[in-house]
This record gives structure tokens, sequence and C-alpha cells, in this order.
């Protein structure tokens, strides 16, 4: 289908010692990916200059307080939020000790000059929460500080119904575990456990924040982050358990009015994506003014089995981004806005999609290279691929903006040289009668 639109090559693939899961991929860093395996690996994957080329290197990290038989749950990773300096990594696992599984969290932080960002001694330095539920997903995002700066805090999911809150307690050089409704009450009185959970800051000291449970129920909600407090809320209920939300913005042009001669404008709403592992992938427009009450389907996404990852990127470079699933079935799919023609709201159509060998699990879509252009990676059941864009495709798009730059300086400067001329040209009268009636000199 639509294989000219497909915009990547692959570039490498690095097979894992045992498979993953969705909650098992995260950057770390700027250049940096952390995959985790279901049996206690993790593995670093970066690009290195060697022998003059730049190569795909994986490596397993060795943290500490991970045991030989722990299965790994979910992994996340931050840079501390300024003026504070360092990388944080967060681990779930589960011990299985043979009578009982016991929960953990394991945080990890250098708090050494100089080795705040040291992968290495990152691993080494170890804060070892032992948990009285089953984890699932570990989210990390910015709340506003007490003193009006922000920071970044942990967010776990679990199987008690509950959303926990870890936060730094910089005094100790530890995170510390503290009451949610603090600052997040939208994530209070949960109807279910939470099996993925989103949060976007937006203008005003404002965040929208989204979660998605095994019940199938949807929960959104606008808060000022100056308090904090709930300004409004919504729920949705689809029928089958909710795998991933994902909140994000889109341009929609409105169409020009022929009454009163105003021309398009250029909106921007945001978006809540939700996909469950049965029923199709939905788009709510513009939420933040009408809640869940505008949903559109994303036809066909529902063909091939579970979607179990999302990502709203812009991977052709026109100003308007797409939405890639990666689905259990094996398929990455993408979709594209198409601008509503007559009063509509527009639909998003299934561009492309591209066959793997196994699952999609998580996709990510980041710098690797150091190039200044993106590269997408998808972590599958079998290992971990790396796409990059067509580097023939992206030079001619570039050469073609250049073109089209340089002509529109060179229409903008005859532009300006002809009303110039035209002044000129006015003026020439006036000057010509100024000096006729100025008298002779002697």
């Amino acid at each position: 289908m639509h294989r000219e639109l497909y915009p990547f090559v692959e570039d490498s693939f690095s097979r894992f010692p045992s498979q993953s899961n969705m909650y098992g991929l995260c950057q770390a860093g700027e250049q940096e990916l952390l995959a985790a395996t279901l049996k206690g690996k993790v593995v670093c994957f970066r690009y290195q200059d060697l022998q003059h080329k730049i190569r795909p290197v994986a490596k397993e990290v060795q943290f500490t307080y991970i045991p030989v038989d722990a299965e790994i749950v979910s992994i996340d990773a931050f840079n501390k939020s300024p003026p504070n300096r360092g990388l944080v990594v967060g681990i779930t696992f589960i011990k299985d000790s043979g009578d009982k599984a016991t929960p953990f969290l394991n945080i990890y932080c250098d708090y050494e000059p100089g080795s705040e960002f040291n992968l290495e001694s990152i691993a080494q330095s170890c804060l070892n929460l032992e948990l009285q539920f089953t984890p699932f997903q570990l989210y990390h995002t910015e709340v506003q500080s007490a003193d009006g700066g922000s920071e970044t805090v942990f967010l776990l999911s679990g199987h008690d119904q509950r959303i926990h809150l870890y936060k730094e307690n910089a005094s100790l050089h530890q995170f510390e575990e503290q009451p949610v409704e603090r600052l997040f009450p939208e994530l209070q009185e949960l109807p279910s456990n939470v099996l993925w959970l989103d949060m976007l800051s937006i203008s005003g000291g404002r965040r929208l924040s989204a979660f998605g449970c095994q019940s199938g129920c949807v929960g959104l909600a606008l808060v000022n982050q100056t308090g904090p407090e709930v300004l409004q809320s919504w729920r949705v209920q689809q029928d089958s358990p909710i795998s991933t939300v994902l909140l994000f913005p889109l341009s929609c042009k409105t169409e020009p009015n022929q009454t009163s001669g105003q021309n398009s404008v250029e909106m921007e709403g945001y978006n809540l994506l939700v996909t469950s592992t049965i029923e199709m992938a939905v788009v709510y427009r513009d939420v933040q003014e009408h809640g869940v009450s505008r949903p559109t389907c994303l036809l066909e996404s529902d063909q091939w089995d579970a979607v179990l990852s999302a990502l709203v990127i812009d991977l052709d470079f026109d100003g308007q981004k797409e939405v890639l699933l990666g689905t259990y079935g094996q398929e990455l799919l993408c979709y594209e806005f198409r601008q509503p023609m007559s009063g509509g709201d527009g639909q998003f159509q299934l561009r492309w999609r591209r066959s793997f060998k196994s699952p999609l699990l998580s996709i990510l879509y980041l710098d690797l290279t150091g190039d200044g252009l993106r590269e997408l990676a998808i972590l599958t059941l079998k290992g971990l691929h790396v796409l990059q864009h067509s580097l023939t495709n992206t030079a001619d798009l570039v050469l073609q903006r250049l073109a089209q730059r340089a002509s529109n300086r060179t229409a903008s400067s005859e532009l300006e040289s002809s009303k110039g001329q035209d002044t000129e040209e006015k003026e020439a009268p006036a000057k010509k009668a100024e000096c006729a009636a100025q008298p002779p000199s002697n």
C-alpha cells in the first residue's frame, strides 16, 4: 500500500536475549535508548564513531540490585529539570522467590559531580523500594515546584487502582513516595487499573491529563497547575482494555468566509489519541474545548490485532503531524490528517503500512546519530529496529525549500524595487513643479 510514500530505510536491527513488553523502551539522555527485557537485562543502544564511521552499538548495562531471576516490567528515564543536573533511571521488576513474587521499584541517580550523566556510574547508585502492588507503566512528567521553578517526578500505575507519585527529596539525595493528590488531584478515585498515562502542559499554566484503564474507561482532565485545581474532567467508556492514550496538538485551517470576506485561519487544538486491544483507534478532537464529544475513528486500525504503541510526529516535514500505530499483528500503520473540505471535522486516513517479522511493542522518535535528523526506534518482540529517513528524499526536500525561499526573496526584492520606482515616478512631477516655482537665484 502506497510503498512510494514510505519515508524510511532500515539502518540496523539488534536482537535481544529475551523478549520485552510495551513498557520496555525509553530514551536516556539526548542520543541513547534503554531497552529492558523480561529476564532482567537492560540494553543501552547508541551510535558510536568506530573506525571513522558511525555504527550502532547495543551493550548490556549492569544495573545493581536487579536479581538474575527478576522479570522487568517497565523502565523510564529523564533529565532533571534545570537548574538541577543529572540523569534519573527508574526500573520496576518482580522478583520470584518461589513461594511468592515480590515487586520492586529501583531508582538510579548519581549525585557525584562529573558523574551525573555517566550511565555506568548511575547504574551503581540505586534506591531500592519494595512495592505493595504489581507495577505497570512508569511515567515521568514535569510539575511546578513551591519556589516557582519546575521539577520532574515519576508516576507509577499499579494493580491497586492507584497512581503512585515519587518525588526527589533534594536534602536527602533520594526519591520518596508522596500522596499523588498533592500535585495530581485528577488522579484520585480511579475507576480501574491504569494501563497508560499521558500529560501535556498547555498555555495559561494549565495541563491536560489523560489515562486509559484495564476496564476500557478513558479519563481526561483540564487542570490549573497553580493549586493545583481540576477545572474540568471527562470520562468515556470503551469495550476493551486501553493500550495507550496520547495527547497532541494539531493544526487545522478553517474555511474562508465568503460573506464576510475573511480568509482561512490556522487553528491549533489539542487532541487525544486512544488505542485499545480490540476496537479501532480513535482521536478525540479539540479536547480542551469539547472534551470527548468529538471522536474520529482511524479506519482499519483494528485489522491487525491489538494496537500496542502509538506516536504522533511530523514524518514528511510538511508541518502537519502524522499518527503512527504499532500492532501486535506485526504492522506499522501511518495515518495522516486530511483537512475538512467544507465545514467538517476532517479525517485521519491510512497513508501507508509496513510489515515486520514480530509484534511491535513500542515506538520512539529521536536523533540517535547526532546529525540533526531523527530516527524511528521500534521495539519488537525480538529486538530493536532503527529506521532512518531516506537521505536522498530529505536532501531533495532541502534543495526544493531552499530554491523556494530564494525565489520568494527574489520576488520580494523585485516588489520592493517596483514600489520604489513607482514612488519616484509619482514624486517627479511634484519636484519639477517645486523647482519651477522657486525664483531664480542672483
